[in-house]
């Protein structure tokens, strides 16, 4: 969401892509939809990727998502290689449609230690992208940007209060409750919570816990 709003105030027409990709946290595809209406989107598609064939995560099969707190280890909800699909995905999109920047929201401060998050990987990726379309090959590169990848949980909030957004618009729960609550107790919910304490802005999503 605040990525969204970062590059619309930058200038940039916003087309949105989403992927269902057959996630235990599906509100959150409900959010996208909402996010792109309120943003006022040039076009928002959503493209189905199940990868619960592969699973490997608690996000993509029946694994208990942990409800303890980030430790030091890569946590059981990430999913193998997701923003790296992700990405491949949007630049055969990007390239289709003839635009040249992608946005991105991942974070490499407050975040569970996925590898996928890191500066390192989002710079390897632009090269391979480089090397591996037609814009590239021809002097167009299509360039990646991370605009929250290094900011705190708490300055990502702040943002959301200067651009004018509704944190309720909004998800990023794992594992809701059955009536759609965000569970309060994953990594997720956790990091959430504390980014918005931190920057002492009012997060008035409901939380199980």
């Amino acid at each position: 969401m605040v990525t969204a709003a970062l590059a619309h105030e930058q200038g940039f027409a916003v087309h949105a892509l989403t992927i269902d990709y057959g996630q235990r946290h599906r509100r959150e595809l409900d959010a996208a939809e909402k996010i792109a209406a309120e943003l006022g989107v040039a076009d928002h598609s959503r493209l189905a990727l199940d990868l619960r064939s592969f699973g490997g995560s608690a996000l993509t099969s029946d694994i208990p998502v942990p409800k303890s707190g980030a430790g030091n280890d890569i946590p059981v909800t990430y999913v193998p290689a997701r923003n790296l699909v992700f990405l491949s995905l949007t630049v055969a999109c990007a390239e289709a449609a003839g635009a040249h920047d992608i946005f991105i929201g991942v974070n490499a401060l407050d975040y569970s230690g996925y590898p996928d998050c890191r500066p390192e990987f989002i710079a390897s990726f632009a090269e391979t992208a480089r090397l591996g379309t037609k814009l590239g090959i021809e002097g167009q590169p299509i360039s990646i940007h991370a605009p929250l990848q290094h900011m705190t949980k708490a300055d990502i909030a702040k943002e959301c209060s200067r651009l004018g957004l509704d944190p309720l618009w909004s998800w990023s729960c794992y594992d809701p409750t059955p009536e759609g609550i965000a569970c309060g107790g994953c990594d997720s919910c956790r990091l959430r919570q504390k980014g918005f304490a931190e920057a002492g802005v009012t997060d008035n999503t409901e939380y199980a816990a």
